[in-house]
C-alpha cells in the first residue's frame, strides 16, 4: 500500500513487470552503470564515489549499507522494463483504465443544506481511461502529489459520488487526508 498517489501509480506499474530485477547489489550496479551510461553517472545517481561504483561492479563490496542498498533498488527499479511499463500505461490509458482503493477524509462542497462535512472513506472504484491518462500525463509532467490527488479526486467525484455524471450534479469532493492508496492496472 503506498501513502501517495505517485507511490501507488509507481507500485501499480512494478507489479507489470514480466521479471525480477536483479537481485545482487554487483548484478544492479552493472545494470544501473549500463542504463547511465557510465560510472561516473551511476555513482552522481546514487550519492557515492565513482570507485564505489567500480569496486561493487569488480566483486570487491557485495553487501551495500541499507541506506545505499535503498538507493540502489529504487534507481533500478525506475529503470527496469521501460518497454513493459510504458505498454502497461498505454493500456491502461487507452482500454483499461485503473482501479483506486484508498482510505481518505472525503468532503463535498453542494447545495446548502447537504451532509457535506468531511469524513473517513473507504472507497475502491474503476476509473475509466481517461482519468488513468491524466493520472499519468501529470505524473511524466512533474505534477505535484497535491495536483495528482485533484486528478484523483476530480474522477473519483465523477466515478464514485455523481455515479458517471448521472446523478448529483455540480458535487464538488475534497480528498484529503489520504491514509493509504493502491491502483491497480
Amino acid at each position: 500500500m503506498a501513502d501517495s498517489i505517485g507511490e501507488g501509480l509507481d507500485a501499480a506499474l512494478e507489479r507489470a513487470f514480466t521479471r525480477r530485477i536483479p537481485q545482487s547489489a554487483q548484478a544492479q550496479m552493472k545494470y544501473l552503470v549500463k542504463q547511465l551510461k557510465g560510472t561516473k553517472a551511476a555513482a552522481q545517481a546514487l550519492g557515492i564515489s565513482q570507485r564505489t561504483v567500480e569496486r561493487y561492479i569488480a566483486g570487491r563490496l557485495k553487501r551495500p549499507r541499507q541506506d545505499l542498498r535503498g538507493r540502489l533498488e529504487r534507481q533500478v527499479t525506475k529503470r527496469w522494463q521501460p518497454q513493459v511499463r510504458a505498454k502497461a500505461k498505454k493500456k491502461a490509458a487507452s482500454t483499461d483504465g485503473l482501479v483506486v482503493s484508498t482510505r481518505a477524509r472525503f468532503g463535498f462542497t453542494a447545495a446548502p443544506g447537504t451532509t457535506d462535512d468531511a469524513r473517513i472513506r473507504d472507497i475502491t472504484q474503476a476509473l475509466p481511461p481517461q482519468w488513468a491518462n491524466r493520472l499519468f500525463a501529470a505524473r511524466d509532467a512533474g505534477a505535484t502529489e497535491q495536483q495528482l490527488q485533484q486528478i484523483a479526486a476530480d474522477g473519483l467525484a465523477e466515478m464514485y459520488f455523481r455515479a458517471n455524471n448521472s446523478r448529483a450534479a455540480g458535487l464538488g469532493v475534497e480528498f484529503t487526508d489520504v491514509e493509504h492508496i493502491q491502483i491497480e492496472l
